[in-house]
């Protein structure tokens, strides 16, 4: 009777050497190492977004509760009363800062839009050279030296103050912020959408307007809602141009309110209703600029979907 052969037996597992052993350990430290400083730096990220937004937080936070009981009906739609007597609103300040934005916006805009755009599609020429250098200039150029110039060359000569004049000044400090924004947007742009576009047989001028600008239209409406921000509180040019008005008044050629000067003249006045109604101009002035944020990103944001469509 035939036996069944014994199977072999297998070799003995070679034991890894030393080396092996301690590189296995070095690579299991590197790596624990690197989990902990992600956790670290991600971490940093998280603490810098919140102490970013903390300081908006906190002055809503103060807004809302210093001027929130001040927000009535009353204060859209009633004149200011002489300070020191109870009651009134800001009818006219706030028709007037309305009015001095919208001029900022259809001067500053295009100005702006236009001048990015050339900076972009002609970065390497003598003349976006220098433009980029003024643009950069003016962006830290104190306000109240444009509002000195504006009374110089827009006030003086026809010798009273206007609410035309206050826009022009708010437009001036719009147009280098929103020069240097759309550059920095239509440069994200890829080349491959010009080129096709000019290879399809698009001009140069319509690749601009048509491809390039549209593409990059989410980034500058972001940058032209900083400027509006910004120009919406000033305060020291509309001291020279504008200068404020106690009555309502929509004339472009007449001096005219603002909240920002509204807001100053009560916040310096000795009476604690005073200060109430400076709070709530504060306040109404944060929620002009969040309204027209909102919009804005809302209007964008479909225009872009029905393209996508």
């Amino acid at each position: 009777m035939a036996t069944a052969p014994l199977p072999t037996p297998a070799p003995p597992r070679a034991r890894p050497s030393i080396s092996q052993r301690a590189y296995a350990e070095r690579t299991v430290r590197t790596i624990r190492r690197r989990k902990a400083v992600n956790y670290v730096m991600i971490g940093l990220t998280w603490v810098a977004a919140i102490v970013a937004t903390l300081p908006l937080l906190f002055i809503l936070f103060y807004l809302l509760k210093k001027g929130a009981g001040v927000i009535s009906l009353e204060f859209f739609t009633a004149m200011p009363r002489p300070i020191g007597e109870e009651g009134g609103g800001m009818a006219n300040a706030i028709v007037g800062t309305l009015i001095l934005v919208g001029i900022a916006i259809v001067v500053g805009l295009p100005i702006g839009i236009g001048a990015g755009l050339y900076l972009a599609e002609h970065r390497g020429t003598k003349l976006a050279t220098v433009v980029r250098f003024l643009s950069d200039v003016l962006n830290g150029l104190p306000s109240i030296v444009v509002g000195i110039f504006a009374w110089q060359f827009l006030v003086r000569p026809v010798g009273h103050f206007s609410a035309l004049a206050g826009g022009i000044a708010l437009a001036a400090m719009m147009i280098p912020m929103v020069t240097r924004t759309t550059e920095e947007m239509v440069r994200l742009v890829p080349v491959s959408l010009r080129e096709a576009a000019l290879a399809l047989g698009y001009s140069r001028w319509r690749t601009s307007l048509t491809i390039v600008l549209r593409t990059a239209t989410a980034g500058i409406v972001t940058g032209a809602l900083v400027a509006i921000a910004r120009v919406a509180g000033e305060t020291a040019p509309l001291f020279f141009t504008a200068l404020g008005n106690q009555f309502m008044s929509t004339s472009l050629r007449e001096a005219i309110a603002a909240l920002p000067l509204q807001i100053f003249n009560y916040a310096i006045s000795p009476y604690e209703s005073a200060h109430a109604l400076a709070w709530a101009g504060a306040l109404v002035l944060i929620g002009l600029v969040l309204v027209v944020s909102i919009a804005a990103r809302i209007a964008t944001r479909a225009r872009f979907g029905r393209v996508a469509d």
